[in-house]
């Protein structure tokens, strides 16, 4: 039976997560402080940008799809936050220069940034298009790189202190059968997110990184849903035995942010529940990335 021991006893696995709304910060952590969240309209990116501006922030919602603005837009509305939307293409750095130039027209200035923005689906490497391959990494990493030059020039030029965020992934470091393009996007992340946290420490610029784990929620594309689908009870798949709830990557956003994490840079700090360690006494037999997804034998 999931979640039970060998003679049938219930495993608490780990507590459940705090309600909505709920923060171990102090109420007002984020006062006069603005966050700029790629990709804030939707999913894990609005829930980070929920917690900052439960604390108080003014955030700025960056998003090359004006209906993830909207959504992203009502949602901060709800809370009751200053807020602030604008159209940018993360792989543009034009179009990054120009946001930044909005939101300080607008009264906003950033002394956060949140590299949640990024591209991703299951395909085999041998079927990956070249276009496939572009596409994912310069959104994933050329973005995250692109973005985090433009905040750390300005803030660099300013001499006032900032903090980046990055969110990467646990195949970073394990590899992605599957994910071949976005695991070695986010592998260059966390090397990123090493070196700009040295190189810019001295000028008071911390870079850090946060890697989820599986944290349903509404806005998950067609591909990662149909993935889920196909696992019958998610909690017993996690030594956590339950799922994260994405408010959970959001409040260790806030403390990364916050004033209780100066001296913490350079650092990956992985948010899933001791999931990505887990391995079994026995391997299971192997099954092919093809035949996981369904798909006859390769011919060219």
């Amino acid at each position: 039976m999931p979640g039970t021991d060998n003679s049938g006893n219930q495993l608490p696995g780990l507590p459940a997560a705090p309600p909505p709304g709920a923060s171990a910060l102090p109420t007002g952590t984020f006062d006069g402080v603005d966050v700029f969240v790629t990709g804030a309209g939707t999913g894990l990116g609005k829930a980070i940008a929920a917690e900052f501006a439960r604390l108080g922030a003014g955030i700025v919602i960056a998003s090359r799809k004006p209906e993830h603005l909207e959504a992203g837009g009502e949602a901060m509305e709800e809370i009751g936050a200053r807020w602030l939307t604008v159209a940018c293409d993360i792989r543009e750095p034009d179009q990054i220069a120009a946001a930044f130039d909005a939101a300080a027209e607008a009264g906003f200035h950033p002394s956060v940034l949140v590299n949640n923005a990024a591209a991703n689906f299951p395909v085999p490497a041998e079927d990956m298009s070249p276009n496939a391959w572009r596409t994912v990494i310069d959104i994933t990493l050329n973005g995250t790189y692109f973005c985090s030059r433009e905040f750390g020039r300005r803030h660099l030029a300013a001499g006032t202190p900032a903090s980046i965020i990055n969110i990467g992934a646990t195949y970073a470091w394990t590899g992605g059968p599957g994910f071949a393009h976005s695991a070695a996007a986010k592998a260059g992340i966390v090397n990123l997110t090493e070196s700009l946290a040295v190189e810019w420490g001295p000028y008071g610029i911390q870079v850090n990184c946060l890697v989820p784990g599986l944290m349903p929620h509404e806005d998950m594309t067609a591909d990662i849903k149909g993935n889920l689908s196909r696992t019958n009870d998610k909690d017993s798949c996690q030594p956590a035995l339950r799922v994260g709830a994405p408010r959970e990557l959001g409040w260790a956003a806030t403390f990364l942010a916050s004033p209780y994490a100066r001296f913490i840079s350079g650092h990956t700090l992985v948010v899933d529940g001791a999931n990505w360690q887990r391995r079994s006494l026995t391997n299971p037999a192997v099954v092919t990335i093809r035949d996981q997804m369904g798909k006859g034998a390769f011919t060219f």
